[in-house]
């Protein structure tokens, strides 16, 4: 096993946060990244921090991690840079697609739908197939994809996102029920509401959700991104070993509380 980890969408947010983490727990970090202008910027910032962490055994990409292409293209060179080892863990952290109601003035199109469920869904599953069929996952390698709430709970303009978070959820439990018996495991991350730049596409009332889920949770305060940094750390442990095909909850009880959305 490497002491290679691989992040799709590590420029911010929950990937950001996971990449330096992992970086000073001595992870080499591979990521993706899809993002033009101040985010591009943060991203090589980032890029920069986390070489000066762990020696330089970081390479980061700025193109569409979602497309067959870039895995093709890719994957290759991901095993030149493990020597052709597993790598110990693909985090699926990419947040980009449609937010838009099904009704309305401007319903969600075909287009719309099948860009969000494939991107925020489906392309974890095709990244694990090409990475299993390259030998770079193998006994102790973690799959890891970031839900949420609105997977199970209906809000304004979430649709597609929450269709493509309960495919995503499936993806993972057939995964780690096909995989697991040869030591790779699968599991969904469930974060609270966390101030995030994807938090802002979701809705403009996310100050409003923000201030509400502060009064929410019985911790009463909103999750952090060292949050799920942490508990994907913690996750990474042998004594992990045996979670598998699970949703891990990582906001303070907040999925047990009554929905003020």
């Amino acid at each position: 096993m490497s002491k290679w980890v691989l992040i799709l969408g590590c420029s911010t947010g929950h990937g950001g946060a996971t990449a330096k983490r992992l970086a000073e727990d001595g992870y080499g970090i591979i990521g993706f990244h899809f993002d033009r202008g101040e985010v591009k910027k943060q991203a090589k910032a980032l890029k920069e921090e986390i070489s000066g962490i762990n020696n330089g055994r970081v390479h980061f990409w700025n193109i569409n991690a979602a497309a067959i292409e870039t895995m093709d293209k890719f994957i290759p060179q991901i095993a030149e840079i493990t020597g052709g080892e597993p790598v110990k863990m693909l985090l699926h952290s990419i947040a980009f697609g449609s937010t838009t109601n099904f009704f309305g003035e401007k319903p969600v199109t075909q287009k719309q739908m099948d860009m969000t469920v494939h991107v925020m869904g489906n392309s974890l599953l095709y990244w694990t197939q090409k990475l299993y069929s390259a030998d770079l996952l193998g006994k102790g390698s973690r799959i890891f994809g970031f839900t949420s709430e609105g997977n199970y709970v209906a809000m304004e303009g979430y649709g597609p996102v929450s269709v493509a978070k309960a495919g995503m959820e499936a993806i993972l439990r057939q995964i780690g029920w096909e995989l697991g018996q040869f030591g790779i495991t699968a599991n969904a991350i469930q974060p609270g509401v966390t101030p995030t730049r994807a938090l802002t596409k979701i809705s403009d009332r996310w100050e409003d959700w923000i201030k509400r889920t502060e009064y929410r949770n019985p911790m009463r305060r909103t999750t952090t991104p060292e949050d799920v940094a942490g508990t994907v750390s913690m996750l990474l442990q042998s004594e992990a070993d045996f979670i598998n095909c699970s949703t891990i909850y990582v906001d303070g009880g907040e999925h047990r509380s009554g929905r003020i959305y």
